[in-house]
């Protein structure tokens, strides 16, 4: 027992290091930029079957501050009418729609639909925006574009955004798993490839770097594609950058608990190590860290649970989920064994599609 408690100890004390250290590295001021004096800009979007949300995000791109940039939506054969909404927009923007069939072998759907769109970009910077994003500041782009030309060093930005919607019990894990799954400021010291991440909803990178690696095409069958690329990307010079951006984007990942467990369904296997021998291991230290402590200390569990409404507050979570913390970190064992299970027996599904591993 007294074994297990220094382990344990260590471990939460570790995290403790990497959540506050990320706290301080995202405090640096986010300077609002003169969009006259930044590069173009294409915003890149893959849309399939988002009709309740594509039309919230054209309507927050219309609003921004900035002055040139186009919007290129690739529609990957949508069936719910997202299609007719695209053709039949009449707003403001230089949108550009593009339609798909489907991916092509060897492809999943979004990665091939933004390396779709990416040729039809004619555009400086390179802005890659999940359907279900929306903008919640008029300066998001000039701020966002901002931080990527200010970079001394060749960077890709990607972003910590805010989360709305449904199934929060479950969606705030993300932001939880942000900010004390990796320590961010050692990122660009390092530039260790086992460093590099990107969060796929929100992400910008110079369209020279992006046209020189193309890396949809890298990892044009991976799930978890931005992941992988923000690995890519280090190994080849590109640094992923995190901003805080929950005053700039946010999210709406699911309309409800059961979604949201559908949805990371099919990521937490591959986060957790995805195969089976270290899967198992993740699982029982993630476990053994975050609620399984109990039975060795209380303390251990107060820590578990203080990491997780500290990480909801920088991700401004709303209180009434971080009081439910510990419900949330006990749910986050269950969706990695229901996820584990799924790969196993090849039956992960998103979007009407069947996704191999």
């Amino acid at each position: 027992m007294i074994v297990a408690l220094l382990i344990l100890s260590s471990i939460h004390g570790l995290i403790w290091i990497i959540l506050i250290g990320n706290l301080i590295y995202l405090r640096s001021r986010h300077t609002t930029e003169n969009s006259r004096d930044l590069p173009s800009l294409s915003v890149m979007v893959p849309a399939r079957n988002e009709v309740e949300n594509i039309q919230r995000l054209l309507d927050t791109l219309e609003q921004q501050q900035y002055d040139n940039f186009e919007v290129i939506v690739y529609d990957d054969a949508s069936t719910d009418g997202t299609g007719q909404l695209l053709e039949s927009y009449t707003g403001p923007l230089d949108l550009i729609v593009l339609k798909g069939t489907g991916p092509p072998e060897g492809w999943l759907g979004k990665v091939h639909a933004l390396h779709s769109a990416s040729e039809h970009a004619s555009k400086d910077l390179f802005l890659f925006l999940d359907a279900d994003v929306e903008l919640i500041s008029t300066d998001a782009l000039s701020v966002l574009a901002g931080r990527l030309v200010g970079s001394d060093q060749p960077a890709a930005i990607t972003v910590l955004p805010r989360f709305r919607g449904g199934g929060l019990l479950l969606v705030s894990l993300i932001p939880h798993a942000i900010l004390t799954g990796l320590p961010w400021p050692l990122v660009r010291r390092l530039r260790w490839r086992s460093l590099g991440a990107l969060n796929g909803q929100a992400w910008l990178i110079h369209a020279n770097d992006y046209r020189r690696l193309r890396p949809h095409e890298h990892v044009k069958a991976e799930i978890l594609e931005d992941v992988e690329i923000g690995r890519y990307l280090i190994t080849s010079g590109v640094t992923p950058t995190l901003v805080d951006a929950t005053r700039l984007v946010a999210v709406h990942m699911y309309d409800s608990l059961a979604d949201a467990w559908r949805g990371l369904r099919k990521n937490a296997y591959l986060l957790m190590g995805g195969r089976p021998i270290p899967f198992l291991l993740f699982l029982t230290l993630f476990a053994a860290t975050n609620w399984l402590c109990i039975l060795v200390s209380k303390y251990l569990l107060v820590s578990a649970i203080a990491l997780k409404i500290v990480a909801d507050r920088a991700g401004r979570i709303p209180v009434g989920t971080s009081v439910a913390a510990p419900a949330s970190l006990v749910s986050a064992s269950a969706i990695q064994l229901d996820s584990a299970v799924a790969h196993w027996r090849g039956r992960v599904k998103w979007k009407g599609r069947t996704l191999s591993t």
